[in-house]
């Protein structure tokens, strides 16, 4: 070290380094129990006096001094020693390891921090700087040639040459001209290929237009015996009140159509009895135009309730990220799909009376499991049926009987306790405080509706009478059918989506002009004069 020239010797505090100076003389004496580790800086090996001297000294001194002492003297001195700690972790430098005893001893390196750069008293900026921008390029350098030519003591064969000889001469104009020429030829034929295609795409059109036009023929007579087909069918089996406005309008073009022959052609008392037959029969036709409305009634009601059924029954759907339907039953919707199945085998006919027995049987177990008095009524009810089985009673003799389980199981099936899926289904709320601001009084047939139900115009200030009254008088004294303006409405709502513009108009335009359809009616004002 280049304290021992001066004739001190450093002494550091307790670490690393005071078992590597112990290694480092060690192995100047050539221990041969050591086996070195991989190599380290090179140091300065101490006496074993020197070494004894720092240990002693180095358990009194401070953490952060050390003592010197000068060669060949007793007088010390100290010395202040800073020793910065870094706070990570020194690398593995190599080392020594002791076999007999075991002991390793690292080599340590010590770093101390530059000196700072002094500052000159300018303020420095940076500053970005541009180069020229460098690129490789080949090119094709000259190369020089030479001709052989035939000469004394040298023959060079002509068999490959050509005699070239000066054609006509011509001026700048000519050339020009020339050019001009062949570009009016281009222009010809070019010209020639573009009206042939021009024809051609022309005709190709014409040809499309034809085809389309005749589809469209087609389609629209196709369409019109269908809706033909569809109206006879209407007639023949009506089911929805569009079909009975449509007999019933058609029941009042015959008496027109009949009363004007009448009048036309007879006069005094036999024109009075072709119009008393004639109105006979009018009675006749609507009574069995009211027969057929109560079975489409009856069939309504029946499909209404199953769709209402199956409504409880339908699992919860979601679409996810990739377009895929999932599906999940929860406890309400199984709840709801076994009471579908249970009804739909209750309304069953012309069953085995074991079949019939075993299905009143489970709804008997289905409903004691909540007891009230709607459920003692049933149970009693399928008792009494499977008493009436046990004695041969006969099928016609169980309708009503029957029939009173249907009803008080589909009540049992509409309460909430007991099919808590059905809650959000019903028309009527479960709170009847939430109807008292929604229900107005029909004056006509004194029934208390729902404001859904009245037909309010825009500058109305009373309620007048509900759709259903309005519906009565059309078919009492007008008989007008409003299926064609509905038609109208849905092909008008139709186009109007067509140009996906988000327009939201033409859905109001339908309710305000079926309710204008019903006021113009109801007044006895010409509609069609109005809607023309």
């Amino acid at each position: 070290m280049e304290g021992a020239s001066d004739g001190f010797e450093a002494v550091a505090s307790e670490g690393s380094g005071a078992e590597q100076s112990p290694a480092s003389s060690q192995r100047g004496a050539g221990d041969p129990a050591e086996k070195p580790l991989p190599p380290e800086p090179a140091r300065t090996a101490q006496s074993e006096k020197g070494w004894d001297r720092q240990s002693s000294q180095n358990s009194v001194l401070p953490k952060n001094t050390a003592t010197g002492t000068q060669t060949g003297s007793d007088s010390f001195q100290e010395v202040d020693v800073k020793i910065e700690r870094p706070t990570y972790s020194k690398p593995f430098l190599g080392g020594f390891r002791n076999v007999s005893t075991g002991v390793e001893f690292h080599n340590a390196g010590s770093q101390t921090k530059p000196p700072k750069r002094p500052h000159k008293g300018n303020q420095l900026f940076c500053k970005e700087t541009q180069t020229a921008v460098e690129k490789n390029k080949q090119q094709q350098t000259r190369n020089t040639t030479s001709t052989q030519m035939t000469k004394i003591g040298l023959y060079v064969s002509n068999m490959t040459d050509k005699l070239i000889t000066p054609g006509k001469y011509f001026t700048a104009e000519e050339y020009h001209k020339r050019r001009l020429e062949a570009v009016i030829v281009l222009q010809k034929y070019f010209r020639r290929w573009h009206a042939v295609n021009l024809v051609q795409n022309l005709k190709e059109q014409r040809r499309l237009r034809l085809a389309r036009e005749a589809e469209e023929e087609l389609q629209k007579k196709r369409e019109k015996e269908e809706k033909l087909i569809r109206e006879y069918e209407k007639k023949l089996n009506p089911k929805t009140k569009e079909d009975f406005e449509l007999l019933y309008h058609e029941l009042e073009l015959w008496m027109r159509e009949e009363t004007e022959r009448i009048n036309r052609t007879l006069t005094g008392a036999e024109r009075k009895a072709a119009l008393c037959a004639l109105l006979e029969e009018e009675t006749q036709l609507i009574a069995c135009i009211g027969m057929h409305k109560l079975d489409a009634n009856l069939e309504n009601q029946q499909k209404s309730i199953l769709h209402l059924l199956r409504k409880c029954a339908q699992p919860r759907r979601w679409k996810a990220f990739d377009g895929k339907i999932t599906e999940m039953d929860t406890q309400n919707t199984l709840r709801g799909k076994e009471l579908l199945e249970i009804y739909r085998s209750l309304t069953k006919e012309d069953i085995p009376k074991d079949e019939r027995t075993s299905v009143l049987l489970t709804v008997k177990y289905t409903v004691k499991e909540h007891e009230c008095k709607l459920t003692q009524e049933i149970v009693a009810l399928i008792d009494r049926e499977i008493d009436l089985l046990s004695r041969d009673v006969k099928e016609c003799n169980l309708e009503g009987l029957r029939k009173r389980i249907c009803t008080l199981f589909l009540q049992y099936i509409k309460i909430p306790e007991f099919n808590p899926e059905v809650a959000g289904l019903l028309k009527v709320p479960q709170d009847p405080l939430t109807l008292y601001k929604k229900i107005y009084f029909c004056h006509s047939c004194e029934n208390y509706l729902p404001s859904t139900e009245f037909p309010v115009a825009a500058n109305s200030r009373t309620i007048g009478r509900c759709h259903s009254c309005y519906r009565l008088e059309n078919e009492a004294r007008q008989r007008e059918a409003y299926l064609k303006y509905r038609l109208i409405l849905e092909d008008l709502r139709k186009s109007e989506v067509d140009y996906q513009d988000d327009s939201k108009i033409v859905f109001l335009v339908q309710v305000l002009l079926e309710r204008a359809l019903l006021l113009i009616v109801s007044s006895g004002f010409d509609y069609m004069s109005f809607i023309l």
